[in-house]
Order: C-alpha cells, then sequence, then structure tokens
C-alpha cells in the first residue's frame, strides 16, 4: 500500500535529521485540497525537542528524497506535513485493483492464523429474536473480514438446547396439546410456559421439575424434547440461508455443563471459586468486577459454567488462535467475569478469546406502529422486509425468479447495512422506510449504486469498449482518490473488529460515483472512454468486495 511507502519515506527523512519516533501516523485529510496524506510527527517531535513544530516540519520536509508516487509534500498550519500523490499513481492504482480483482483490499497480515467467530446463537424452542439478527449480521462481517485478512476461519453457532426455556416450552406443549413438530406451536408454547412461570406458583414448580427432566433425559419429554430440538434447529438453518450465513461447528449447551462443572470444581480446589450459601461463586470484586454464581443451590451448572464448558470444548474441537464471540451488549459484565475466572484457571486458552458486542435495535416509522402490541421477532422482521422488498422491485421488467432473488438481495442489505453503519456497541433506530430507500444512506442505495456501474459495463461490453488504464485524462477525480484507501479502511476495520468502517467507506464512495456518473459520459467518442470505463469496472470490484464484507449481495440488475 503507499501508505507503507510513505511512511517509509519519513523514516528516511528523520533519520537524516536525527530524529527518531516509534510510531508513525498517516491520516487522509478531510479537505482532499490539503493533500492525499498527513501526519503529525513534526507537532510530537516539537514537543518533544522543545522546539518549533513548524520548523521541524521543515527541516523533515527539506530532508525527503524524489518517489515517483509522490507530486509534492508540504508545511501546514502548525507544523503539518501533507503529502500530494502524483498523477501517475492513481492509473497504476485502478490497474492493480482490475488486475487483484475478488480479492481487492485483503491481505495477508494473517495468513497462518486459525479464527474461530462464534456468532447468531438462537436456542431451540425459543424465537429468532432481533437480538439473534444483530449478532448474526456482526459476526458473519467479522468472519468476513477476517477472511480478508488471510486467516483460516471457521464460525460457530452456540445453542441452549437445555434449561428453563425449554422447560417452559416442553411444559406448554402439553398445557396447549400443542404439536413439538410444528415450529408455531412451540413459539406459542413457549409463550404460554414464560407466563406461568412468572404468574403462578403452581406452575413454576412442575416447570423447574421439567427443566431437571430436561437434564437428566427423562423418558417423559425425551419424544417430545427430540423433536422440537430438530424442528426448531432445522427452522433455524432456513433464515440462515437467507442470510448467506453457513456455520462449521455448533456447540450446545448440553454438551458444556459437564466439562464446565469439571473445571469450576477444578478452581474449587485451587481456590479460584469459593463456596457461598449452598453455591459456588466466583468473587470478581478484587479484580473490580462483581460475583456471579457457577454453580446453583440445586446443583445445577448456570450459563457461567456452560461458558467455560463452551470454550473448552471450542479449543478441543479446534486449536484455534483467536475465538471472538459476538453478544449483547447488556452481556458485557458478564463476559468479563467469566473471562477473568478462566484466566485464572487456563490462562493460555483465556487470552485468545475476544468479545464483541451489539447494541440493542428499536423499531420505528409507520410500518412498525402499525405493529404494535405484537411481538417483532427478528424473524418476522426479516420476513416483512423481505415483503415490502418484493413490492417495491414488482413493477420491474424481470424474470420473476431474478425479481424474487433481488427482493431477498435487497430486505436482507436493508437490516445489514442498519446494523453495520454504527460502531458495533452502538444501538440501532430501525425504520423500514428509511433502510429500503434506493437514495441516501441505506444498503439498497449501495446496491444500486453498484448495479450502475454494472450497467456501464454491461453496455460497454455490448459494443466491443475494453476498460484499460492507458490514457488517463490530465486531472484527478475524487473517485480515484478514493478507491485506493480499500484496503486501509479493510486493514482497519479487521483490527478493531467494527465493520461499520466498511459501511462509512462504501456510502462515500457510492455518493462520489453517482455524482461523476451524473458530470460524464462515460461510453462517448474520446480517447479517455477505456479510462472511464476502467474507473466504473474498478469501483464495481471494490463496492462488490465491501459488500461481501458485509455480507449484502451485489445484484447485476435492480
Amino acid at each position: 500500500m503507499v501508505t507503507e511507502t510513505i511512511q517509509k519515506l519519513v523514516r528516511e527523512a528523520l533519520a537524516k535529521q536525527g530524529f527518531s519516533i516509534d510510531e508513525i501516523t498517516l491520516e487522509h485529510p478531510t479537505e482532499l485540497e490539503h493533500g492525499d496524506f498527513a501526519t503529525n510527527i513534526a507537532l510530537i517531535l516539537g514537543k518533544r525537542e522543545g522546539r518549533n513544530p513548524r520548523e521541524v516540519a521543515e527541516e523533515i520536509v527539506a530532508a525527503f528524497g524524489n518517489h515517483e508516487d509522490i507530486e509534492r509534500i508540504e508545511v501546514a498550519g502548525p507544523g503539518f506535513i501533507n503529502f500530494y500523490l502524483a498523477r501517475t499513481f492513481f492509473p497504476k492504482s485502478i490497474k492493480e485493483m482490475l488486475e487483484v480483482g475478488e480479492r481487492w483490499g485483503a491481505n495477508n497480515s494473517l495468513k497462518g492464523k486459525k479464527v474461530l467467530v462464534e456468532h447468531t446463537q438462537p436456542n431451540p424452542f425459543k424465537p429468532f429474536h432481533i437480538g439473534h439478527l444483530m449478532s448474526n449480521t456482526i459476526g458473519e462481517s467479522i468472519s468476513r473480514l477476517y477472511d480478508f485478512t488471510g486467516a483460516e476461519v471457521r464460525r460457530a453457532n452456540y445453542q441452549g438446547d437445555v434449561g428453563l426455556h425449554v422447560a417452559k416450552a416442553l411444559w406448554g406443549l402439553q398445557k396447549i396439546g400443542g404439536d413439538p413438530s410444528n415450529v408455531e406451536d412451540i413459539a406459542k408454547a413457549y409463550v404460554t410456559g414464560n407466563s406461568a412461570y412468572e404468574d403462578e406458583e403452581t406452575a413454576k414448580e412442575e416447570i423447574v421439575a421439567y427443566n431437571k427432566m430436561v437434564y437428566e433425559h427423562a423418558d417423559e419429554i425425551k419424544e417430545d424434547y427430540e423433536t422440537g430440538r430438530r424442528v426448531t434447529l432445522e427452522h433455524f438453518e432456513e433464515l440462515y440461508a437467507m442470510l448467506d450465513t453457513k456455520f462449521d461447528h455448533y456447540f450446545f449447551e448440553s454438551e458444556c455443563f459437564e466439562p464446565g462443572k469439571t473445571l469450576v470444581k477444578e478452581g474449587l480446589t485451587k481456590g479460584i471459586f469459593e463456596e457461598s450459601e449452598g453455591a459456588v461463586v466466583f468473587k470478581g470484586e478484587p479484580y473490580g468486577l462483581h460475583t456471579r454464581v457457577f454453580i446453583n443451590q440445586a446443583g445445577l451448572t448456570t450459563y457461567e459454567a456452560k461458558e467455560l464448558g463452551l470454550a473448552y470444548n471450542k479449543m478441543q474441537k479446534w486449536d484455534f488462535d483467536v475465538s471472538v464471540t459476538t453478544t449483547a451488549v447488556e452481556q458485557d459484565e458478564y463476559f468479563k467475569v467469566v473471562y477473568k475466572a478462566l484466566s485464572l484457571l487456563m490462562p493460555e486458552l483465556a487470552k485468545k478469546l475476544v468479545h464483541v458486542s451489539h447494541g440493542m435495535m428499536s423499531l420505528t416509522g409507520e410500518k412498525m406502529s402499525s405493529r404494535k402490541g405484537n411481538v417483532i421477532t427478528g424473524e418476522s422482521l426479516l420476513r416483512d422486509m423481505l415483503a415490502l422488498a418484493t413490492e417495491k422491485v414488482q413493477d420491474r421488467d424481470l424474470p420473476e425468479e431474478e425479481k424474487e432473488s433481488i427482493a431477498r438481495a435487497v430486505a436482507v442489505a436493508a437490516i445489514k447495512y442498519s446494523v453495520l453503519k454504527r460502531r458495533a456497541g452502538k444501538n440501532v433506530a430501525f425504520n423500514p422506510d428509511e433502510a429500503l430507500s434506493f437514495e441516501g444512506d441505506s444498503g439498497p442505495y449501495l446496491e444500486y449504486s453498484h448495479t450502475r456501474a454494472s450497467s456501464v459495463l454491461e453496455k460497454a461490453n455490448a459494443v466491443g469498449v475494453v476498460p484499460s488504464t492507458e490514457l488517463a485524462p490530465q486531472e484527478t477525480t475524487v473517485l480515484e482518490k478514493l478507491l485506493y484507501r480499500f484496503p486501509e479502511v479493510v486493514e482497519r476495520a479487521q483490527k478493531e473488529h467494527e465493520p461499520h468502517y466498511i459501511t462509512t467507506y462504501l456510502t462515500q464512495l457510492a455518493a462520489e460515483w453517482n455524482s461523476y456518473y451524473a458530470a460524464e459520459k462515460i461510453l462517448d467518442e474520446s480517447v479517455t472512454a477505456p479510462y472511464k470505463l476502467a474507473l466504473a469496472a474498478a469501483f464495481a470490484n471494490t463496492m462488490e468486495n465491501g459488500l461481501w464484507l458485509l455480507g449484502i449481495k451485489a445484484p447485476e440488475r435492480m
């Protein structure tokens, strides 16, 4: 990347002047007239050396050698150093984008590393709620970002197939006479059981007894349990397919409570855990945390102990270098305690674990308020958006099968973009009308921008015009100044586990492409037409790769 070239030149210039600095930070100035890159190293050195930063900056600039990719270097303001890339750099960068193709923007920084990403985590016998949709969106994007660093990536799903929620659903099936092979009946049964558990003491006692039977695999509930578990898991696979997610490993709570209990008992003998009122707890206060129960008074493992068992099972399944887990932000403190306990039990494993949290989603807009009084699950939101997207593309002159495919791509893009346009831990206010808009800040807008470029390329191919970087116009466009930055954005998004950098960049890039598209006749008779076509191809390639990183498809037509 050109960033590395400039950093190398800066280090060489610093060495000539007898300066040294551990880290050289380069940024893109907000205003393009201030250059393509800027650094504040002179301000840092001026403060350290007790000198005027602008004078230090001028000395550094005077020591720079020539480089074909840099047109000029200037000192600005109190001592910033601005770099202006040469015109010849941009056609070279466009050529590289076209040659690299589907791996444009990728790097090999984590080649040879093994990364496990756990996300989504819906529980059998319960609805697929909005939190699962958010976890899936963020987790899948993080998985793809790791893939773009050359790492070997596997996706994992952790699901609660034992516990009170299962007992509530099984108890509810008996009460309503529901069919355990019917997903809708299971959903109704869970609501029935959950309400009864909260409101009726007798029902609560019965459900607690059911919970004991679930853990013991009792014959009384075995058939209903196995049927309900299978049916709900199969139903989740339909949703994963719609979201374009495939899992490599499935972990279940029923497999994690025994290894979790073993780890807690081992920690008890080592003084990591302690007994308290008939339970086993981890006291986090000495570490600035709080106390949590790992084995309750009934002798059953809690979520915390099962989380320890999950970490152990993951390690047994695959010897990973990093394991990332995405869950709701409300579980942040939970994970801090669990990971601290694990760091005392198995320090080598604990240091490989990363928790990325997502915020909550609120629903706004007329179409959402019309659903007032109903519970909107992640599944119902997905299907509602699919229905709205189908209406939106119904008048297109396309085959029905293609319209269905486009509607699905638009619906998923609307949801995923809304989740990924903010930092992972931030809350999302979801408005379906805004999310489905083909204008501005939305996933469908990015898809539509891509189809515009694809349409130009299709027309060019029909008349035999081939993209070329040989005869570039004299003036550099803003579009060119944005396109080459894509690998930097990808690298930052991966390192910080923040896909929102991708959405922000793609939105800015799409806006610039649409301005360029409106101002330029790309397929004209000029000698620069093949270069303008190369720009369109580079944009389409960058947008397609960026959308893939977000888990969004890039249709050729819309």
